[in-house]
């Protein structure tokens, strides 16, 4: 090296401060790309699997899509078609250019090379009503097996193959089970299917424009197990779920010698598994999810109880974490009911909930630590199924949509309240009748019969002064619920006490159109008849406090049936999105009077074109059965659906302490959906062996990792579900770290476990600070992070590498990446931003900067900080060229 001593000393101070802010820089810039990372939600799984197929025929021009057809299970998936004509009625019948769907199994049968498909008799077709069909709009040939035999058929409808026995009577085209059973009479309602259990759809309408759309019931092999759908099959050593098929067959308007059908008057068509009209049908293959486990028989399994609200996340992520040999079992329990198990037993496994140990009234949290994480973002929804039919004298833009759906609607805290009430007039059906009101009453006399004709609903959903709805108490005078308690039950309560109006209704107040609340829901004990007065802020069910019964008007019955008979209970939440996509309130109006002895009968599902059925359900489920979902009015005074942007947006405004809850009283951001709801894992861990908390952390990181992005695979986070915002997810894994390394006092012998996890203690991981009630708490508290509080979770210092024990699943995740996961252009986020930072560090000087300290740290919360950059440490033999004091 050349040049005088002070030159080169000057040199390599200049040295020395460039690679000082070229590190500080890159440093910098990789935390920020990190942080830009880290910021944005986890990435949706983009594939699709939406097939479209093109008809035939007189059908060459339509187009049919199914939109899901792989990693199937029991759900809806959405039909469509373009290209049609537009369907025709003769009376109240269907009679042209409408579109048939149904679900078979089996091999192609290879009549079709160019759309390969299933036998008809495989199809799960035909259970349209026995009885009661007045007001059915099929012509007990369309909707049914039914087949006139024709060795050369002239008409569709007619078959070349069955019916040939007796050629003047109808015959029928048997049905074929998947275990071999033939069904080859009484196929209208057979033993294996009927018109309560199938999923066929007999009409679906085209409309003006030429399209159509139907949300289709799919079914494994639960649900049909003529059908066999999903059960594990093997061929040649290879085993997978068992493939099946969705069969749409279009029904035109022109014969079989392509002329219009002479006579318009009356219904032409036939059987769609006529062999006349199977020419037409139109085969997509669906493809399932195993029906059952996919874990390894004899694994041990960790057991998880509680929120309906994480059921469909639970039964995607076990698929993924069966791998890592532990198989997590999954209980749907209350969440009440769940803290009160998990409080007396902290042994009994991981509890989720929405809210902590000792929330409930008349509880108080449980000795010890509790640790909180995070797990899933999802809420309650107002789900429906609605069609629309015209009133007399409509205006043409609604005539043209008869028959359609009713894509949303929006509903006000009050307008909720009436429906969980009973507080329309044909709620308690029967108590007003040609305008005269049974003793005690007469509230009832001058209030709308239903939702639909409700002054204040029409105001906001102004088409329904033109539609027509039957209201009964299947269709709009009450929400179909869920039996028990719950958290949802809860939300939806505090969502309505949080509105002045519907506080004022439920107090006795009338509303702007003199529409009176049930006094056997008064929160006013003055009007309540049983002098006591409801207590909605403390409810966390759907009471049906209204002691009314009747024999129901115009049924010839001779039992009398009562409000919990007008309007049923469902098991859970699931069943009512279930139901209400069916169309089916499984109220019993029908009474038979032959049977042995004389019962009330359910009619079963709705007819089609007038179908109207509401319930309260969760997201992912109204997701699962394709339900259109209402806007809620939230506190800000906006009309909100539950979406990814509005649930996260709630979320963001969870506030409490052990755990943040989304509450509609401060839930105040303009665009957030009021009934979101945040979905806890609790453990006690000091209750559970080290072999069950290591477990559950494999758990906890699984489902703050891969977990939350969106996607149909196992393993993904289903539809009806918003991906936790970062500091969620961030909490979960910091709770994951602390039931790793947890060395609190411990009384555990095992710890929800059906299989046999060894005892012990984790040993060199400190001990876990704890916050006030013994709670795992996330340092920094309320406030810090984004704006809003943090959730809690707990904390702990995780060890210098990742741990991999718990299988191939929590070790992609540990790393950070797996090959399943999506390219996203966030991965470049931190090498950019540190080569970002090296420059933005080299050029400060030319920019006025001034010299990076050294080391540089970050804050975190708590107080914390963390080196990211250490001080340089020079050689030797450069640091003498250095001036005193500054080596």
């Amino acid at each position: 090296m050349t040049g005088t001593p002070e030159a080169r000393r000057t040199r390599y101070r200049h040295l020395r401060r460039a690679l000082r802010r070229l590190l500080a820089g890159a440093a910098t810039g990789a935390l920020v790309g990190l942080a830009v990372a880290q910021a944005a939600p986890p990435a949706a799984a983009t594939t699709s699997s939406a097939v479209t197929v093109a008809g035939r025929g007189e059908f060459k021009d339509m187009r049919f899509t199914v939109d899901q057809t792989t990693h199937l299970t029991s759900q809806a998936v959405t039909v469509s078609w373009t290209g049609g004509t537009s369907t025709t009625l003769a009376g109240t019948l269907f009679d042209t250019d409408y579109v048939q769907i149904m679900q078979c199994w089996g091999d192609d049968d290879g009549t079709v090379p160019a759309n390969p498909g299933p036998s008809r008799t495989q199809c799960q077709y035909g259970a349209s009503p026995t009885t009661d069909r007045g007001s059915w709009p099929g012509n007990d040939y369309d909707d049914t097996r039914k087949v006139f035999y024709s060795a050369d058929p002239t008409n569709y409808g007619q078959d070349d193959r069955y019916g040939a026995a007796n050629p003047n009577a109808p015959g029928e085209v048997p049905f074929k089970s998947v275990d071999g059973t033939v069904i080859t009479s009484g196929t209208q309602n057979n033993a294996l299917f009927n018109h309560n259990t199938t999923n066929e759809v007999d009409f679906a309408r085209t409309g003006a424009d030429g399209t159509g759309k139907e949300y289709f019931e799919v079914q494994t092999a639960n649900e049909a197990p003529h059908l066999g759908c999903g059960t594990p099959v093997s061929t040649n050593g290879v085993t997978r779920p068992r493939s099946c098929w969705l069969v749409i067959v279009p029904q035109g308007h022109l014969d079989l010698d392509g002329k219009p059908y002479a006579d318009r008057s009356q219904v032409n068509a036939g059987s769609p598994v006529s062999s006349t009209n199977w020419k037409n049908r139109v085969a997509i293959p669906l493809h399932f999810n195993t029906v059952g486990t996919n874990c390894a028989l004899g694994s041990d399994e960790r057991a998880t109880t509680g929120s309906e609200l994480v059921a469909d996340a639970m039964t995607s992520w076990q698929a993924a974490l069966c791998p890592t040999g532990t198989v997590y079992g999954y209980t749907e329990l209350g969440e009440p009911d769940t803290r009160s198990k998990l409080t007396a037993d902290g042994s009994s496994g991981l509890g989720f909930t929405t809210r902590a140990l000792g929330a409930d009234d008349g509880t108080t949290a449980p000795s010890g630590t509790t640790a909180y994480a995070p797990v899933a973002l999802s809420g309650a929804v107002i789900g429906f199924t609605i069609e629309r039919r015209a009133k007399a004298g409509a205006p043409a833009s609604i005539e043209r949509l008869a028959g359609t759906k009713v894509e949303s609607i929006d509903l006000t805290p009050r307008l909720v309240a009436k429906l969980l009430t009973e507080s329309y007039r044909n709620s308690p059906w029967g108590a007003v009748l040609g305008g005269t009101a049974a003793g005690g009453y007469g509230w009832a006399k001058n209030n709308p019969a239903g939702l639909a004709s409700d002054p204040e609903f029409i105001a906001l959903n102004p088409e329904f002064a033109y539609l027509s709805v039957a209201e009964t108490p299947s269709t709009d005078t009450d929400l179909l619920t869920a039996l028990g308690h719950s958290d949802t039950a809860r939300a939806l309560w505090q969502w309505i006490m949080s509105d002045k109006e519907a506080r004022q209704f439920l107090g006795g107040i009338s509303d702007d159109w003199g529409m009176r609340v049930n006094p056997y829901y008064s929160t006013n004990a003055d009007v309540n008849p049983t002098g006591i007065a409801f207590d909605p802020s403390h409810s966390d069910d759907y009471p049906k406090s209204d002691p009314w019964c009747t024999i129901p008007p115009g049924t010839g019955a001779t039992d009398k049936q009562c409000m919990g008979d007008f309007h049923p209970y469902v098991d859970d939440m699931h069943a009512g999105a279930l139901h209400t996509r069916r169309a089916d309130t499984l109220w019993k109006s029908t009474w038979d009077s032959l049977a042995n002895p004389p019962v009330f009968k359910s009619p079963g599902p709705q007819v089609v074109g007038s179908r109207f059925v509401i319930t309260v359900t969760d997201a992912a489920s109204a997701a699962r059965y394709g339900l259109q979902t209402a806007r809620l009015r939230n506190s800000a005074g906006k009309f909100v659906a539950p979406t990814t942007t509005s649930l996260t947006a709630a979320a963001n405004s969870a506030t409490g302490s052990p755990v943040a809850e989304v509450s509609p009283t401060t839930t105040t951001a303009k665009t957030a959906y009021p009934l979101a709801e945040l979905v806890y894992a609790a453990v006690r861990p000091g209750s559970l062996d080290a072999a069950a908390r290591k477990d559950y952390a494999a758990l906890l990181r699984y489902t703050a990792g891969n977990g939350q992005v969106s996607g149909a695979d196992p393993g993904l986070l289903p539809a009806g579900y918003a991906p936790l915002p970062t500091r969620f997810r961030t909490a979960a894994d910091h709770t994951a770290t602390a039931l790793l390394h947890y060395t609190g006092p411990t009384t555990a012998t095992g710890g929800g476990s059906t299989g046999n996890g060894a005892g012990g203690s984790t040993s060199g991981s400190e001990t876990i600070g704890t916050g006030e009630g013994g709670v795992v708490v996330l340092p920094g508290g309320a406030g810090t992070g984004d704006g809003a509080a943090t959730p809690a979770a707990a904390s702990a210092v995780p060890s210098d590498s990742p741990s991999y024990d718990g299988g191939k699943a929590v070790e992609t995740t540990a790393a950070g990446t797996t090959p399943a996961d999506p390219a996203s252009p966030l991965r470049y986020a931190v090498p950019v931003g540190a080569a970002l930072g090296a420059v933005a560090g080299v050029g400060a000087p030319f920019a006025g900067g001034g010299r990076a300290r050294l080391p540089l740290r970050v804050p975190l919360p708590g107080g914390r900080s963390m080196t990211v950059v250490p001080r340089l440490a020079l050689p030797e033999r450069l640091r003498r060229l250095l001036p005193p004091g500054r080596g």
